[in-house]
C-alpha cells in the first residue's frame, strides 16, 4: 500500500514539474497584424497603411505582415507609406506575391525584412507620367535619393536600391549597363536583398520562426469604401456638376430650396473625403467659397460683370481643382506628374458640361412638375386676392434719389424717408434720380428718372 501511495506521489510530482517547465520555456503566441497593399499607391493605400498600423500600435502586436501586388503609383503617398513603416516601432515583414514595382519597391524597402513569392519581382522604379513617359531628372534625382535613404535605414544595399531608378548605376554582376534594375525572386534571394522565397504568408512565418501565431486581418470598413467611391475622378466629375447646377437652379428660383441642398450636399462629399485623405487644405475650401461669394456678389450687388465675376470663377475653379491634388501650398512638386493638369481638365470638362445641361434642359427643367414640388414658385398675387399692405396713393409718381444699387432691389431716399424699392428698369445706379411708378407689398416700383 505505501509503495503505491508513493509511486502515485511521484507521478504527481512528475506531471507538475513538467508543466511548470512547459509554462516557463513553452513560446507564448505571438500577435501577427496583417493588411494587403494591392493596386495602386494612392490615397486609398496611404488610408489603408495608417489605419493598420494605427491598430496593430493599438495592439502592440510582436509583427506587421504585409502582402503586396502593386505596379506603383503616385511617389508622394509612397513616401508617406514608407515614412509610416519607418517610424513604427513594430517589426515589419512585406511578402510580395507576385510584383513590387516602382512606388511598390521603395515600400518594401522601408520593411524589416522582404519575401517573395517564386516569380515575383521588385525594381523598375523611375518615375514616370501617366503615359509612362520617363519625367525629367529632377523627378529621378529625388526618387534616387529616397531609395537610398530607405536602403541605408534597413542596412540593404543603397546602390541596388539606386539601381531601380537610375540606368547608370554601375552593376555589372546583377544588371547590363544603361538598363533600369529589376530583380526576380532568386536574384533579390541571392544578392541578400529578399531574404528567402516563399510559397505563402504561412511558410513566411515560419521561416520567421513563429509557429503559434494570432493573426489578426485589417478589415475595410464601410467609411472606407465610401470614401474610395466618392474620391473616383469619375464621381468627383458627377460632383461638380451637381454643385455648379445646383448654385445656378437655386438663383432661379425665389427662396432657399432643394436646388441649393444638392449643392451643398454635393460639394460637402467632394470636399470631405478629399479633406480625409490629406488632398484638400483648409485654404483650398475657403478659396472655392470665396469664389463662390465673389460670383454672388458681381450678379446681386456689383453692377456689370467684371473683377470680381472673374476672379469668383478663377477661385471657384482653382479651388476645386487643387484640392484633388497633393500639395504645399502653391508647390505641386510632390504630387504625380500630370495630376494638377488632369484636376483642371476635370473641373473645367464639368463646369463645361453643366453649362450645356443649364442651357438645353434649364427652362424646361424649372417648369417640371417635380421641380415645382421640390421649390416654391407660386407667387401671391393681388389679382387673387392676395394682398401684404395697402397701396400708399401719396407716394406714386413722387421723385428721390437711389441711396444703394437698385439691381433690382435696394433702398431709395424720398423727402428724406429711406424706402425699400426695386426697378422696374432692372438696374439703377446709386445717385440716380427715380420715380415712383407704383407701390406694393411694402415695396415701391421705381423707375428711373428720365432727363429732359
Amino acid at each position: 500500500m505505501h509503495k503505491k501511495k508513493r509511486g502515485k506521489r511521484i507521478r504527481l510530482f512528475l506531471a507538475l514539474a513538467v508543466s511548470w517547465i512547459l509554462s516557463v520555456f513553452a513560446v507564448p503566441a505571438q500577435e501577427i497584424y496583417q493588411f494587403d497593399i494591392e493596386g495602386d499607391i494612392g490615397p486609398n493605400a496611404w488610408r489603408t497603411v495608417k489605419n493598420a498600423f494605427s491598430n496593430a500600435e493599438g495592439m502592440r502586436a510582436d509583427l506587421v505582415l504585409i502582402e503586396m501586388n502593386t505596379f506603383g503609383g503616385m511617389v508622394n503617398f509612397a513616401d508617406s507609406i514608407r515614412s509610416r513603416i519607418l517610424d513604427s516601432p513594430l517589426k515589419t515583414v512585406v511578402f510580395i506575391n507576385h510584383n513590387a514595382a516602382s512606388a511598390g519597391a521603395l515600400i518594401a524597402l522601408a520593411c524589416d525584412r522582404i519575401y517573395m513569392s517564386k516569380g515575383s519581382s521588385i525594381g523598375a522604379a523611375s518615375v514616370v507620367d501617366q503615359s509612362g513617359q520617363v519625367l525629367p531628372e529632377k523627378h529621378q534625382s529625388y526618387m534616387r535619393g529616397l531609395m537610398r535613404a530607405t536602403a541605408e535605414a534597413k542596412g540593404r544595399d543603397p546602390k541596388v536600391a539606386e539601381a531601380f531608378v537610375d540606368p547608370d548605376v554601375d552593376l555589372p554582376a546583377i544588371k547590363p549597363a544603361g538598363k533600369i534594375l529589376t530583380l526576380t525572386s532568386s536574384e533579390a534571394v541571392n544578392i541578400g536583398l529578399a531574404e528567402a522565397e516563399s510559397a505563402s504568408t504561412a511558410d513566411l512565418l515560419k521561416a520567421e520562426g513563429i509557429s503559434n501565431p494570432t493573426i489578426t486581418t485589417h478589415r475595410i470598413t464601410a467609411i472606407d469604401r465610401i470614401i474610395s467611391f466618392l474620391i473616383n475622378p469619375a464621381v468627383s466629375g458627377i460632383l461638380i456638376l451637381l454643385i455648379i447646377g445646383g448654385i445656378y437652379f437655386e438663383m432661379q428660383t425665389p427662396g432657399i430650396g432643394f436646388a441649393l441642398v444638392v449643392a451643398i450636399v454635393a460639394a460637402t462629399l467632394f470636399f470631405a473625403p478629399l479633406y480625409i485623405q490629406g488632398l484638400a487644405d483648409n485654404w483650398e475650401i475657403a478659396l472655392f467659397v470665396a469664389g463662390i461669394v465673389l460670383i454672388v456678389l458681381e450678379l446681386f450687388v456689383i453692377p456689370g460683370f467684371g473683377v470680381a465675376g472673374i476672379l469668383g470663377i478663377i477661385c471657384l475653379v482653382c479651388g476645386l481643382a487643387f484640392s484633388m491634388v497633393a500639395n504645399d501650398y502653391f508647390n505641386f512638386s510632390i504630387s504625380e506628374p500630370g495630376m494638377l493638369f488632369n484636376s483642371f481638365l476635370l473641373v473645367i470638362a464639368s463646369m463645361v458640361t453643366a453649362t450645356v445641361v443649364i442651357v438645353i434642359f434649364g427652362k424646361s427643367l424649372l417648369k417640371t412638375r417635380a421641380f415645382k414640388r421640390l421649390v416654391l414658385q407660386d407667387e401671391q398675387r393681388s389679382e387673387e386676392g392676395y394682398t401684404s399692405s395697402r397701396p400708399n396713393s401719396e407716394l406714386l409718381n413722387r421723385e428721390g434719389v437711389a441711396k444703394t444699387v437698385l439691381r433690382p432691389s435696394g433702398k431709395v431716399e424720398i423727402d428724406g424717408k429711406w424706402f425699400d424699392a426695386i426697378a422696374l428698369d432692372g438696374f439703377v445706379d446709386i445717385g440716380e434720380a427715380i420715380y415712383v411708378e407704383k407701390h406694393e407689398n411694402y415695396n415701391l416700383f421705381v423707375r428711373k428718372k428720365r432727363t429732359p
